[in-house]
């Protein structure tokens, strides 16, 4: 702790006394920093309540101990905060953009945003990322002077950046929009307001991806298990996981299986943070910024995985792709949220008034872009039992979404 009580904070890292401001200026509070400022008005929004609601695998009603959105961005926020305190990095400007990052996600998670993208084609397309921007810079609207949080240039450059840069030093989008180039949203967004996307975002935005990476490993581990979609011994084909079963193992013979899933869980996440601060730290040695400017025109990121450990992580991912999100229970239920979705942006697109009042006034001569934005806009913003609701009032059949995952005896609730 430094002199009055404040957390040392690096050179390099992102200064809330020096930040490039909120597009429509407004007076500094005498009691909050400008990204604590930010923090605040994400955690205030209508969206973020919303992530109570929303999916992360499992639909709502599978089970109270399932992640929903809500939860895991807690979780991720936790993780967040350490590795900005750990590398001397600002902590609220790490917190806010780990409490914002799924505020675009729609009902029923990743199965959501495909059925958008799809329907969304014609007109740009549907993008989780771009659709948090629209959220923070356009369609909340909670504050008399302006539409959106205004939040400061620093969050909405992580927010859209901290997977990375967009575009190459050419200007060509790069990764996931390499084939279909930036969404709409951002270059939109980026004309009156320069995120500078072809550098990398400030080591806050890196912390806070990782952030995100670590507690989906973790919580979808520990998920999957206590759903039974796969047992304790199946982990043992990912070699990290199977070692940290055997210290569990060598430490607590005979441990119950539920109090090993937690155990598990635990160091999945230790392990992980504890590489990222050492990584970081090397890495932050070998480019000695002296700003956080160094750290966006480095040439990679600088809060990083080390090269086993991103190894360990694709493992994870590569089995809980296999064996959980496409597990035959879990398709099933992402097929029937699909046709829900389908179903409402075809309803809602044909009859704009189907919509509320404030989503369906101005409409009357829109283009069909502009329709199918707005369409887009109220659905993303649904949660999963309010689409399934909506679904209800305009169709005579619902698809019916309960699953009971095998859980293969394990507790789901805690004594």
């Amino acid at each position: 702790m430094g002199q009055n009580g404040e957390r040392w904070r690096a050179p390099y890292a992102t200064d809330p006394s020096a930040t490039r401001g909120r597009l429509i200026p407004e007076p500094f509070s005498p009691t909050r920093s400008d990204f604590q400022r930010d923090r605040d008005r994400i955690i205030h929004s209508t969206a973020f309540r919303r992530l109570k609601h929303k999916t992360q695998v499992f639909v709502h009603h599978e089970g109270d101990h399932y992640r929903t959105r809500l939860t895991h961005t807690l979780e991720v926020s936790q993780i967040a905060r350490a590795l900005a305190r750990a590398l001397g990095l600002d902590e609220d400007l790490a917190e806010a953009l780990a409490l914002s990052h799924d505020l675009g996600h729609t009902c029923f998670g990743h199965t959501g945003e495909d059925a958008l993208d799809a329907c969304m084609a014609p007109y740009g397309g549907f993008d989780h990322n771009a659709q948090a921007l629209r959220i923070v810079t356009r369609l909340e609207r909670r504050y008399a002077g302006f539409d959106g949080l205004n939040l400061t240039w620093e969050t909405l450059e992580g927010l859209v950046k901290h997977n990375g840069p967009l575009l190459d030093a050419s200007g060509a989008p790069v990764r996931r929009y390499a084939a279909t180039g930036i969404p709409a949203a951002v270059t939109e967004y980026n004309a009156i307001n320069d995120l500078e996307l072809s550098c990398f975002a400030g080591p806050e935005a890196q912390a806070a991806a990782l952030a995100d990476d670590i507690a989906y490993d973790a919580h979808d581990l520990d998920d999957g298990l206590r759903a039974g979609l796969f047992d304790l011994a199946d982990l043992a084909t990912v070699p990290f996981l199977k070692g940290l079963l055997d210290e569990i193992d060598r430490l607590h013979p005979g441990l119950e299986a539920s109090r090993k899933i937690h155990e598990l869980a635990r160091r999945v996440i230790t392990r992980f943070v504890e590489d990222v601060i050492r990584e970081s730290e090397a890495r932050l040695a070998a480019l000695t910024p002296s700003n956080v400017a160094d750290i966006r025109g480095a040439d990679a990121p600088v809060i990083a995985f080390s090269a086993g450990m991103a190894e360990a992580d694709a493992s994870i991912k590569r089995f809980l792709y296999a064996r959980m999100y496409r597990h035959p229970g879990v398709m099933a239920v992402r097929a029937k949220a699909n046709a829900i979705v389908a179903d409402l942006f075809g309803a809602f697109r044909e009859d704009p008034t189907r919509m509320p009042p404030e989503w369906s006034e101005g409409l009357a001569d829109a283009s069909e872009a502009r329709l199918a934005r707005r369409v887009a806009d109220y659905i993303a913003g649904m949660t999963d039992t309010y689409a399934v609701l909506e679904h209800g009032r305009l169709f005579a059949e619902t698809p019916n979404l309960h699953w009971s995952p095998p859980s293969r005896g394990l507790p789901l609730t805690e004594p």
